[in-house]
């Protein structure tokens, strides 16, 4: 039987310590491609880089550094690099939880939402902080192997991708799996104003994270009781309840309907609607 193909990435940088035991883990069960930021690109989010070209390098055989973004890598993968597309992908392991309003700045999160927008089942993985500072990616490893395995088998509902995040504690101390949804957290000084020795001023984007609202059945009450969060995301950014909130408003108040009909002031003028052109000729061609 055919071994399962595994792509990798990841925000944290193509040389991270979580993506090499997350590689190590996986291809005990699967043939493995690394394609990630040539660095650290955490906070890129899902961004594009369109302004510069994108250049690789190519460490080994299957692993490959690129100078863009998570998503630029996965991209780049899936049109370009890879041979024949992947069965999954597995972005990660992060540096550090991607819980709550996280998920909308992750670049861990924003490769695995890449791969799933071009139909590819895909997970992301993040290892939560802990107070010695201390990241140790065994366990958690370990367990995004058990969780791609998982979603190699039965697969993911269509523009679903799984974000997993796994505490920082020995394996033996893990205590299970949750299903969790998206928790809230509360953060101070998420921007930091600085002057530096010529008096100019500056600013630092990243205040530390203070609390967190405590409510049941989160990511964050998961891994505060030793438990696995594993939450589905899907693309699908829709407020359905609203919709029906805002039909309720008097939006023809905004365009009142007919205002601007296709000929509508043609009909009121007693005149006919030319037709459309509909040839094909170039821009600035005459004749």
């Amino acid at each position: 039987m055919d071994r399962p193909r595994i792509l990798i990435s990841n925000d944290d940088g193509v040389h991270a310590r979580g993506i090499k035991a997350l590689r190590k883990a996986l291809e005990e069960v699967a043939d493995v491609t690394v394609v990630a930021p040539d660095r650290e690109r955490s906070g890129a989010s899902h961004s594009l880089t369109m302004d510069v070209p994108l250049r690789t390098h190519r460490i080994k055989d299957n692993i490959i550094g690129v100078d863009g973004t998570p998503t630029d890598c996965v991209l780049l993968a899936l049109k370009l690099l890879l041979p024949e597309p992947p069965d999954l992908v597995v972005s990660g392991i992060n540096r550090g939880a991607n819980m709550g309003d996280d998920v909308t700045y992750s670049g861990t999160i924003a490769a695995a939402m890449e791969a799933t927008l071009m139909g590819i089942p895909a997970m992301a993985v993040s290892l939560c902080r802990c107070e010695s500072g201390v990241f140790d990616y065994e366990a958690s490893a370990e367990i995004a192997r058990e969780v791609a395995l998982m979603v190699l088998e039965r697969g993911l509902p269509e523009g679903t991708l799984l974000n997993v995040n796994v505490p920082n504690v020995p394996r033996e101390e893990i205590t299970g799996v949750e299903v969790a949804r998206q928790g809230k957290q509360v953060y101070e000084e998420a921007v930091v104003e600085k002057q530096d020795p010529r008096g100019r001023t500056y600013y630092w984007i990243g205040g530390q994270l203070t609390s967190w609202e405590p409510e049941p059945d989160t990511d964050y009450a998961a891994v505060s009781q030793g438990l696995v969060s594993i939450t589905p995301v899907h693309l699908d950014l829709t407020d359905y309840p609203a919709m029906d909130v805002l039909r309720s408003w008097p939006l023809e108040l905004v365009v009142p309907a007919g205002a601007n009909t296709p000929g509508a002031a043609a009909v009121e003028a007693g005149t006919r609607e030319p037709a459309a052109d509909r040839s094909e000729k170039n821009e600035g061609e005459t004749g």
